[in-house]
C-alpha cells in the first residue's frame, strides 16, 4: 500500500467472510433427492458457489443427463432460491479465525463492510440471521448499482457510503475469492486480496497469479496473518 494507514476493510460475502457453502449443498441435495436423483459431489458443489445459484442448478442438472433448457433452468433456479430463502442459515458461519478479525477492526474504530453479488434481500437476511447487520459498516449488494462485479461502480458506492474520496481508494482493502472481486477492486484503486481458500474451481486454482491480486491468502489464518502484519499499518 502507498498510503499510511487502512481506512476500512472490505469483503466479499460467500466464500470469503462467511463459509455459506453447507447450505447450498444442503438445498441441492434436498433438490436432487426430491426428484430421485444423484446428488452431485459436495465439493463440486462448493466450487460453484462463487458463479451464483444458476451454475449450482445447472451442475445438478448436468449431473443426472437432464435437458438443459433455460426455461428448466429458471424453473429449477427460483425453486433454489425460494428454499434458500426461507431456511437461510442452518450451517452458515462466518470463518473461525475471521471474527476475532472483525473484533479488532470495531475496537479500532476501523469500518469494516461487505460487496457482493448477492442480492440484497438474501444479503440482509443472512447477516440478520448471524447478528453482522449492526456489525457491518457497509453493505453494497447488485441491487444498488447499475454494473455490478467486474465493474468497479460497486466500490465506488462503498466508499461513498463510508464518506471516503475514490483518491484515498488504496488504502482500503477489498477482499475476495473470484477473479471479478480482483478486478473490480483493483479498476476502483483498492488494495486487493485474493482468499484462494474460497469457492473457487480446481481449473481456476494454478493460475491465481495471473488474476493480478496485491495478495493472496490461501487459508482463513494466513489472511488474518497478513492482514495483522506490518504490510497494513491502521488508524
Amino acid at each position: 500500500m502507498s498510503t499510511n494507514y487502512v481506512k476500512a476493510v472490505l469483503f466479499d460475502l460467500d466464500g470469503t467472510l462467511i463459509d455459506t457453502a453447507a447450505d447450498f449443498i444442503r438445498i441441492i441435495k434436498r433438490m436432487s433427492e426430491q426428484n430421485g436423483w444423484q446428488v452431485p459431489p459436495s465439493q463440486a458443489i462448493r466450487e460453484q458457489v462463487s458463479a451464483g445459484a444458476g451454475a449450482m442448478v445447472s451442475l445438478m442438472l448436468k449431473h443426472n443427463e437432464q435437458p438443459l433448457t433455460e426455461e428448466q433452468i429458471q424453473h429449477y433456479r427460483q425453486q433454489f432460491l425460494d428454499e434458500y430463502e426461507a431456511d437461510i442459515c442452518v450451517d452458515s458461519q462466518v470463518f473461525t479465525e475471521l471474527e476475532p478479525l472483525l473484533s479488532f477492526y470495531e475496537k479500532s474504530g476501523i469500518p469494516w463492510g461487505i460487496v457482493t453479488n448477492k442480492p440484497r434481500y438474501l444479503s440482509t437476511k443472512l447477516l440478520q440471521s448471524l447478528a453482522l447487520d449492526e456489525r457491518c459498516s457497509v453493505l453494497v449488494c447488485p441491487d444498488d448499482v447499475s454494473n455490478t462485479k467486474p465493474d468497479p461502480e460497486p466500490m465506488y458506492l462503498a466508499l461513498e457510503k463510508l464518506e471516503l474520496p475514490r483518491g484515498i481508494a488504496n488504502s482500503v482493502i477489498y477482499i475476495g475469492d473470484h477473479i471479478r472481486d480482483v478486478q473490480a477492486g483493483s479498476a476502483a484503486g483498492m488494495t486487493t486480496v485474493l482468499a484462494s481458500y474460497g469457492y473457487i474451481p480446481p481449473e481456476d486454482q494454478d493460475d491465481l497469479e495471473a488474476w493480478g491480486a496485491d495478495y493472496i491468502a490461501d487459508t482463513p489464518k494466513a489472511l488474518v496473518k497478513l492482514l495483522r502484519s506490518k504490510q497494513f499499518d491502521y488508524l
